[in-house]
């Protein structure tokens, strides 16, 4: 591997505007393209095999126009005022609304039921000719395009239900910007230079682009979720600063060192691009278990994640260098430096903590599973339009219709019957119908539909409680205990019960196998066994940590104003999954930067804990930088109105500040000091079986020649 990445980039090196020039038509190809020809991002949250799934299949086969999309158009008077006054305003809206492209039917809007009991608020049903899935946000513009004028005569309109919330397209609250411009200033002051603290941001830059280009284009080809582009840009950028990081900072150290510019990169290239290479693999083995669920929109985020992070490394190995060396000595701003890495507070720490690592190791795991602690009450659900900002319409309209009808009305359920399988027939729906109203929690059922054949009925139900309410999810399940076996229940409500479902139930198959995979990809690294076990188990320490944290805001509403919380929610359903993936995935980067400058120094001295203690000095200062720079990158993501992209973003920063602190800090050393030379133990046996794709430079006679012991500080002079 070392060698690998050593010859790329001393390929991109010779030939750099060769190399900037096949970047720029790349992106020049890749985003015109991606304009034209890329998919629509959909959200597919239907659990394969679910009861919800089978009884949608049925009704798209045998009862199409009770199967498409719905919507629902809310019109309220102004508070103290009735509906009544604005009747042909609302019902001219209504005739825009019916003119619209793929509606097939609207309803009343002064029909009985559909206006509330103080008369203020009526709604109006809306149905589409296609699924919920395919409903876009263009369908969408043109029902807001259809209500507007109402808003300008006084009264106000807003358009709701399932598949407007599903479909609806969130804003960017802008604060990546700020993310960014954060992430330049911890450069500057790391580097010292602008010059050198703008190169990891333009290359991240670079990645992004194509990546998210990459990602529309893989819309085209299958369905993508509307999450994808978001997650995969919040990773993108806090990878492909980091990567770019590890290989400015290792070869302005060499340069600092004494060595020519040319060697120093190519051995900067042969030592930390070795070490992106294998991060930047780990992240995408992880990314891309998600598949393991079998549910289409997680495949679609580690798919569409993997796809950024791939082209953030290949901007580190290749487009890097290019730059580095056009930009020849203004990217630097070291001196040489004759004090080694034990002059340095990194090393005496190191050194404190292994000096005494039973007291520091446990203190550290005290204070981790401490914060873990609220994981133990974690109560996962699907994000609902109430958790969403009061500035999107599906919200307001949300709120309305709860103030007028209860909040059951937001969480409707469709009971589907196949008249043809053994069970009720049409003469027992009535009796149906009526067992169904009969429990406590469901508030109303509608009248029921039958398909032209009538093979096939319907029966709407309305709870009585809200959609992301426990006793929603306890309704249903008594319903469907009670309903016989050809009738299911269907519905947004059902479908992403059953989404959670199953994300619990293939969540411990998902984490054991990306474990298992990490563990033994470590292994072929380090050839060592206790080391990759011993870092598979601190890894899910701080991730409980930070499960912890997101749990205590969101869910027990714990600095919720900080955050600008609303309210407090369940923690969305598929976020422990994706956020397993991604924290594992970049908890192994820092683990593989350090521990393969500890391996070198170990190769070098043969003393276990002083070679932590070098190779921490050594890389302190850089792992620090990197820590902070995704930490303030992942908190912009705070700001966004989306409630999984707020919690990532939380949780990914309380992830990555407890893995380069507690972690890194404490128990690496701790452990390491506790193990001694047996953290290196690997039996011959199993070296001679396994390949050696490893990242150390031992052998290599003329790294470890010019191997650097001095490390970089900002405010340096030149060379």
């Amino acid at each position: 591997m070392n060698r690998l990445t050593r010859r790329i980039g001393d390929a991109s090196a010779r030939r750099p505007w060769l190399t900037v020039a096949a970047w720029l038509a790349a992106l020049a190809l890749v985003l015109p393209l991606a304009a034209l020809a890329g998919g629509p991002f959909v959200d597919d949250l239907v659990a394969p095999g679910s009861q919800s799934e089978q009884a949608m299949e049925l009704l798209e086969e045998r009862f199409p126009e009770a199967s498409g999309g719905g919507a629902v158009a809310v019109f309220a008077a102004p508070e103290g005022e009735r509906i009544e006054p604005h009747r042909r305003a609302v019902e001219a809206a209504v005739g825009r609304i019916a003119g619209t492209e793929d509606i097939a039917a609207v309803g009343e809007p002064f029909a009985a039921g559909t206006v509330s009991a103080d008369g203020r608020i009526a709604f109006v049903e809306v149905t589409f000719d296609v699924p919920t899935m395919e409903v876009t946000p263009s369908h969408i513009d043109d029902l807001e395009n259809a209500i507007e004028p109402l808003r300008e005569d006084g009264v106000t309109a807003e358009l709701g239900g399932d598949t407007v919330f599903i479909n609806a397209e969130t804003p960017s609250s802008g604060a990546e910007a700020a993310g960014l411009l954060a992430a330049l200033v911890i450069l500057v002051i790391a580097f010292g230079t602008v010059a050198a603290a703008l190169v990891p941001v333009v290359l991240a830059l670079v990645a992004v682009g194509a990546g998210l280009g990459g990602v529309t284009l893989l819309a085209h080809a299958m369905e993508v979720s509307s999450a994808a582009p978001t997650i995969g840009a919040m990773i993108g950028l806090g990878v492909g600063i980091d990567y770019a990081l590890f290989i400015v900072a290792r070869y302005r150290e060499n340069v600092a060192a004494g060595q020519e510019r040319s060697l120093a990169l190519s051995n900067a290239m042969g030592s930390s691009g070795a070490a992106v290479l294998f991060a930047g693999g780990t992240v995408v083995v992880a990314m891309s278990a998600l598949a393991v669920t079998g549910l289409g929109f997680l495949t679609s985020i580690g798919l569409s994640t993997s796809l950024v992070v791939l082209f953030a490394v290949a901007t580190a190995l290749t487009l890097l260098p290019a730059l580095l060396t056009l930009m020849g000595g203004r990217v630097l701003k070291v001196r040489r430096r004759t004090k080694g890495p034990e002059d340095t507070a990194w090393w005496r720490f190191a050194h404190r903590v292994s000096g005494r690592p039973w007291p520091y190791l446990l203190v550290a795991c005290v204070a981790l599973l401490t914060l873990a602690v609220p994981t133990l009450d974690m109560r996962t659900g699907f994000p609902d339009a109430g958790d969403d900002a009061t500035t999107t319409t599906h919200r307001r309209a949300y709120d309305l219709l709860s103030e007028g009808f209860g909040p059951g009305f937001n969480a409707p359920l469709l009971i589907v019957a196949d008249l043809r399988g053994p069970g009720v027939d049409a003469g027992g729906i009535p009796e149906l119908s009526r067992r169904l109203a009969d429990d406590p929690g469901i508030g109303s059922v509608g009248e029921p539909r039958f398909s032209a054949a009538r093979d096939t009925a319907v029966l709407p139900a309305v709870p009585t409680t809200a959609p992301a309410d426990p006793a929603t999810a306890r309704t249903l399940e008594r319903v469907r205990d009670t309903v016989p076996g050809n009738v299911a229940v269907a519905g947004v409500t059902a479908m992403t019960d059953d989404l959670t479902r199953q994300l619990s139930d293939t969540l411990p198959v998902f984490v054991a196998a990306i474990a298992l995979v990490s563990v033994l990809l470590l292994m072929l690294v380090f050839r060592s066994v206790v080391l990759p076990l011993k870092a598979a188990v601190l890894n899910l320490l701080s991730i409980a940590g930070a499960y912890g944290v997101v749990v205590a805001v969101f869910q027990w509403g714990w600095l919720g104003g900080l955050f600008n919380l609303e309210e407090t929610m369940p923690i969305a359903s598929p976020l422990p999954t994706i956020f397993f993936a991604v924290l594992f995935g970049l908890s192994m980067d820092y683990e593989v930067f350090l521990l393969s400058r500890v391996r070198e120094e170990y190769g070098a001295t043969g003393d276990a804990r002083e070679a932590v203690a070098r190779g921490m000095a050594v890389t302190g200062r850089v792992i620090t930088s990197a820590a902070l720079i995704m930490t303030v990158v992942f908190l912009s993501f705070v700001t966004n109105p989306s409630p999984l992209v707020k919690m990532m973003g939380l949780g990914l920063a309380s992830a990555i500040v407890l893995d380069a602190t507690i972690v890194r800090l404490v128990l690496v050393p701790a452990s390491m000091a506790l193990l001694g030379r047996a953290a290196w133990w690997f039996p011959g046996a199993l070296g001679r079986r396994l390949p050696r794709i490893g990242t150390d430079h031992m052998g290599d006679a003329t790294t470890r020649a010019a191997a650097p012991s001095s490390h970089i500080y900002a405010g340096d002079t030149s060379h």
